[in-house]
């Protein structure tokens, strides 16, 4: 095997165990942090009134207004709240739309974010944030956005409901297939990737099976924290680029979105990424990438359909321009019309075909 490659290590703290979120106070005072704002969604309320309580006297407030793709009047009046309240810092509990907003102040103020994942999403990994304006969600990285630590516990995905869980461990898996044919892959970030679908697979039928199965959430909350690990190390290519614009553009729910596309972004790159396919289908023990990663979809009951998410068939032309207009880097060269195919074949839910 050649290896030329770079390697970046990013920063991180990880904080990973049954029982883990215990350590939040510590991890505060580690920072030295006095002040914390602590967010979540409407939604999850009732976690951050837990982490506040945690927190006693280090607790500014609570700010529970995160949604879906960040848009940029939420962030801006989130960071509003922080100047009011005087925080030195933001305790983000919940999945990426709570992490992302904790991103969009570190963004704009540079205040430290602790990280408490109740989803399998993987973005509180990475210096990639995402925000979303005129209907346009734009990314980049920063290294401000960054958590300076990650408390994951597995008992906190326990309430996730198995329609929430196996789309967002799809989305995971999403990140690492990704990395295997990113423009700047290597073999650290390779393996790491091969490793999270490998969990994630194991993990995701047996919380479909058995929703309280605590192993079963371990091995998915471990096989999203390697995701997150690839996905913030090395590039993505074109099916986040069509995530991104399907969730900004039309609004689709994120997760779900990552899930139905996945599968049909695996089988447009088939033939231009071939290693990473076999990597991919090993790790799920399938036939090949493409069709492994749709009938892992079926198996845990997850959506496999554009139009039962929201997605209207008129809009499919538009949506292939958008994601053509500046592709992300792809190994396959990126085709409008070969896109809107995809994309009219993820509509309807068909399964992809077969590549040898």
């Amino acid at each position: 095997m050649k290896l030329d490659f770079t390697y970046d290590q990013l920063p991180a703290r990880v904080v990973f165990g049954i029982g883990a979120f215990d350590k939040l106070e510590a991890e505060v005072a580690r920072l030295k942090l006095k002040k914390l704002l602590v967010l979540s969604t409407p939604g999850q309320q009732k976690l951050a009134v837990a982490a506040a309580e945690r927190l006693r006297g280090r607790c500014a407030g609570i700010h529970a207004k995160a949604v879906m793709h960040v848009p940029v009047e939420v962030a801006e009046t989130a960071c509003a709240e922080v100047q009011r309240l005087g925080a030195d810092g933001v305790v983000a509990i919940g999945g990426g739309s709570t992490i992302g907003l904790g991103k969009a102040i570190a963004l704009e103020t540079a205040l430290p974010i602790i990280a408490v994942p109740t989803t399998y999403a993987g973005s509180e990994m990475t210096p990639i944030y995402g925000l979303t304006e005129g209907g346009q969600k734009k990314t980049g990285r920063d290294a401000r956005v960054l958590p300076k630590a990650v408390i994951y516990d597995p008992l906190f995905t326990l309430d996730l409901p198995v329609a929430v869980s196996g789309p967002s461990g799809m989305n995971a898996i999403a990140h690492c297939v990704e990395a295997l044919y990113a423009e700047n892959a290597n073999p650290v970030i390779s393996a790491l990737a091969e490793q999270g679908i490998a969990a994630l697979a194991n993990g995701l039928p047996r919380i479909a099976a058995r929703p309280a199965d605590i192993e079963a959430r371990c091995q998915a909350l471990y096989g999203a924290w390697l995701a997150g690990i690839a996905l913030g190390s090395v590039g993505m290519a074109l099916h986040h680029k069509l995530c991104h614009t399907l969730g900004g553009s039309f609004n689709l729910p994120h997760a779900e979105t990552h899930t139905i596309v996945l599968p049909h972004a695996a089988a447009y790159n088939a033939a231009a990424a071939p290693d990473a396919m076999v990597r991919v289908a090993q790790a799920l023990g399938a036939g090949d990438a493409a069709g492994g990663l749709y009938d892992l979809a079926v198996s845990i009951g997850a959506r496999i359909a554009l139009r039962e998410i929201g997605m209207r068939e008129d809009d499919l032309e538009k949506a292939a321009e958008i994601a053509t207009r500046d592709p992300y880097y792809n190994p396959r060269r990126v085709d409008q019309a070969a896109i809107r195919d995809l994309l009219v074949d993820a509509y309807h839910g068909r399964r992809p075909r077969s590549v040898t």
